[in-house]
């Protein structure tokens, strides 16, 4: 069973020879999926108590293997069907603690390793007393993904117009943690049986910001540092229980070693799993769909053959009037793939999370020295045009950014009042 994945997505079970039961929301059905599956179910699978019963009386009818997810919104009910079916997968206490960032840091409170000063929603002057503390810290949703919500804090006067933009943006559960100063990286890997296979690390670009920019496989990074990051990351991923399948482990390299950011149970977004491919020849999306036949999930996995780069086209807010370049720079070597998801009268919003980018260009080179400075140049060669004008009113909330995408972050959680108005 795949519950709210892509027909992109989708399509790789069948090189595995699987049948799929599909799960997915009506207003997000892509009619495409019909000859690719073998049983369509249209329904919130948010709502959990409805998936629950219609997914138990499909699974007495045609027993279900596995559920399979990518998409974060899916996750915990991914966990909690698996649970309610017996079947193997990741449960729903892993699930939890990968997709809820509160219980995560809970769960490592202890942990030399793992352990990050942090609250679960402070009160105004336990934020002030925090950041004065801490000289730095991140307010983020506890549960959320692609930079949702999150914002820097770099002193007490900002940590003042960090709560009044709470409060504007009912942000709801959140949490306060330390900045971790450092290059920031990922852990690529995937698990079968409870043992960890690191497949890759990647080095990730925000610019100074909250929202990625770019990435590169493999990290450059020594052999000390690497095997520090393998066994971090191998730590939580036991900690949290996690058997079977792919995570993606977010890190911070600080001077004190490396520390965890979050991680969730399927392969990293933002076209990660592409340069992992590029370089190490295999597809953790396909391996994940292997896992509920006999064959090898990891096979064709070979040591790196270069560095795969991407990075991401912004534009200034506006009116889109104009893109420039993408033809050119698809022509350049090197270059894997060139997109852009804006088009004249596309309107570009301030830079606020993952969704507000306008397009990527993926390259492959020697090293990975090379293929940032190529991904760089091709994203620069390609011009996206705006005018100011007269924007719409910005989405204010938490709940209009999610909207058009129909998902709710915690579909367990109950109606609650803005805990930053407190």
């Amino acid at each position: 069973m795949v519950i709210g994945d892509s027909i992109r997505l989708v399509e790789k079970a069948r090189p595995a020879g699987l049948d799929v039961i599909y799960l997915q929301k009506p207003s997000q059905f892509d009619a495409a999926l019909v000859p690719v599956c073998a049983q369509l179910l249209l329904m919130d699978y948010q709502d959990v108590p409805a998936a629950e019963a219609l997914v138990a009386a499909v699974h007495r009818l045609r027993p279900v293997a596995r559920i399979v997810t990518q998409t974060e919104a899916a996750q915990l009910v991914a966990g909690h069907l698996s649970d309610v079916l017996g079947i193997p997968g990741t449960s729903g206490r892993t699930a939890r603690l990968l997709h809820d960032k509160a219980a995560m840091r809970e769960l490592l409170r202890n942990d030399g390793a793992g352990s990050v000063p942090f609250l679960r929603n402070p009160s105004r002057a336990q934020l002030l007393a925090f950041v004065d503390e801490h000289g730095g810290a991140v307010v983020k949703p506890t549960k959320g993904s692609g930079s949702l919500g999150v914002r820097l804090i770099g002193s007490p006067a900002e940590a003042e117009q960090a709560w009044d933009w709470c409060e504007r943006f009912a942000i709801g559960d959140f949490l306060v943690e330390k900045l971790l100063t450092g290059a920031e990286v990922s852990v690529e890997s995937f698990s079968r049986g409870g043992r960890h296979t690191i497949v890759a690390m990647t080095a990730k670009d925000t610019d100074g910001g909250v929202v990625e920019t770019g990435h590169v496989v493999p990290a450059p990074l020594d052999q000390a540092t690497l095997a520090s990051v393998a066994e971090v990351t191998v730590g939580l991923l036991d900690a949290v229980g996690l058997t079977d399948g792919p995570a993606h482990t977010e890190l911070i390299l600080t001077a004190e070693g490396p520390r965890i950011v979050e991680s969730h149970a399927r392969r990293g977004g933002d076209r990660i799993n592409d340069l992992v491919a590029l370089v190490y020849g295999v597809d953790l999306e396909a391996a994940t769909y292997r896992l509920a036949g006999t064959s090898d999930p990891l096979a064709g996995l070979h040591p790196a053959r270069g560095a795969a780069a991407i990075r991401f086209l912004t534009a200034e807010p506006g009116t889109v009037t104009g893109v420039t370049g993408l033809a050119e720079a698809r022509a350049r070597a090197g270059v894997v793939e060139a997109a852009v998801s804006v088009r004249p009268g596309s309107v570009v919003p301030e830079l606020r999370w993952s969704e507000d980018r306008c397009g990527h260009v993926v390259v492959h080179a020697e090293d990975a020295a090379t293929a940032v400075r190529l991904a760089r140049s091709v994203a620069d060669s390609i011009v996206i045009t705006t005018v100011a004008g007269t924007l719409p009113p910005p989405q204010e909330t938490l709940a209009d950014l999610l909207r058009p995408f129909d998902e709710v972050l915690d579909p367990f959680d109950h109606p609650q009042e803005n805990s930053c108005a407190r």
